[in-house]
C-alpha cells in the first residue's frame, strides 16, 4: 500500500503547481490591467507636471537622436543595397525608391525605431524605477502626500508615446537620405526625383498605419518600462530583472502590435 501511496503522490502535487502557475499569471493580467487602468484615471486629473514630461521628452528623444540616425541611415543604405540586384535581375532599378520608401515608410522605420527605444528607453526607465522602489523613494514619495504614480508613471508613458512618433518620423526622412545617396551613387538620380519617385505609391492609410504604430509603440514601450520598474522587488537583483523584462516584454508586444495593425490597415485599403 505504501508502494501505491507513494506512486500516485505526485499527481496532485503536480496539478496544485499548475493551478498555482495559471493562478499567477492571471493574477499578473490583472495587475497589468489595473497599471494601465490607473494611469487613464490619472493622467486627466491635475496636477499637470509639464515640466517633467518636458524633462522626459527630452531624455527619450534628444539622448537617443544620435543613435536614431546612425541606425536609420544605416538601414536606409542597406536595405537599397541589398534590393538592387534583384530589381536588377528583372531590368526594374527605376522601382528602387518607391520599393525603399513603401518598405521604410510602412515597416521600417516606426519597428526599427521602437525596438531602439525598447533596448535603451525602456530598460532605462524599467531600471531607474526599479532603484527607486527598491530603495524606497516611492514609499517615501507617498507618505509625504505627493503622487508618486503620477509624477513617475503618467509623465514618461506620455513622453514615450509623444516622443516615439517624432523619431519613428525621423529615422523614415533619414533611412530615405541613406537611401537616395546609394541609389545617386549608382543610378545618378537626382534628389527631386527619388522623392517624386519614393512617395508616388504611398496613400493617406499608409501614413496613417505608420503613425499609428509609432504611437502605440510608444505607449507600449513607456507602460511597459513603469510597471516592471514601478512593481520591483528583491532588491538589486529587482532592478536587473526589472530593466530586463521591460526590454523582452516591449519587444515582444512590439511585434504583436505590428502585425495586429498592418491587418487592420489592411482591412482599409
Amino acid at each position: 500500500m505504501d508502494s501505491v501511496n507513494n506512486t500516485t503522490s505526485p499527481a496532485p502535487s503536480r496539478i496544485s503547481k499548475t493551478r498555482s502557475k495559471v493562478a499567477d499569471f492571471f493574477l499578473m493580467l490583472y495587475r497589468i490591467y489595473a497599471f494601465i487602468l490607473r494611469f487613464f484615471k490619472e493622467v486627466f486629473l491635475p496636477p499637470y507636471e509639464f515640466r517633467e514630461i518636458v524633462r522626459q521628452c527630452y531624455e527619450v528623444g534628444v539622448r537617443s537622436f544620435t543613435l536614431i540616425s546612425l541606425t536609420g541611415f544605416i538601414v536606409g543604405v542597406i536595405f537599397t543595397k541589398q534590393s538592387r540586384p534583384s530589381l536588377t535581375n528583372f531590368g526594374a532599378e527605376s522601382w528602387l525608391p518607391s520599393l525603399v520608401s513603401i518598405a521604410i515608410m510602412k515597416a521600417l522605420a516606426p519597428l526599427v525605431t521602437a525596438l531602439i527605444a525598447a533596448g535603451k528607453v525602456g530598460s532605462s526607465i524599467g531600471a531607474e524605477l526599479g532603484s527607486m522602489r527598491v530603495t524606497e523613494q516611492i514609499d517615501a514619495m507617498e507618505v509625504s502626500g505627493t503622487k508618486p504614480f503620477k509624477f513617475l508613471v503618467c509623465t514618461r508613458v506620455i513622453a514615450t508615446t509623444i516622443t516615439i512618433p517624432l523619431l519613428a518620423t525621423y529615422t523614415a526622412f533619414i533611412a530615405l537620405l541613406g537611401g537616395y545617396l546609394n541609389v545617386s551613387q549608382n543610378e545618378g538620380t537626382s534628389y527631386a526625383t527619388f522623392m517624386e519617385q519614393a512617395f508616388e505609391p504611398l496613400t493617406f492609410v499608409d501614413f496613417w498605419a505608420s503613425l499609428s504604430k509609432a504611437i502605440v509603440f510608444g505607449f507600449t514601450i513607456g507602460i511597459v518600462g513603469c510597471y516592471q520598474g514601478y512593481n520591483s522587488t528583491k532588491g538589486t537583483e529587482g532592478v536587473g530583472k526589472a530593466a530586463n523584462g521591460a526590454v523582452v516584454t516591449a519587444m515582444f508586444l512590439v511585434f504583436i502590435e505590428e502585425v495586429l495593425i498592418v491587418q487592420i490597415a489592411g482591412w482599409f485599403r
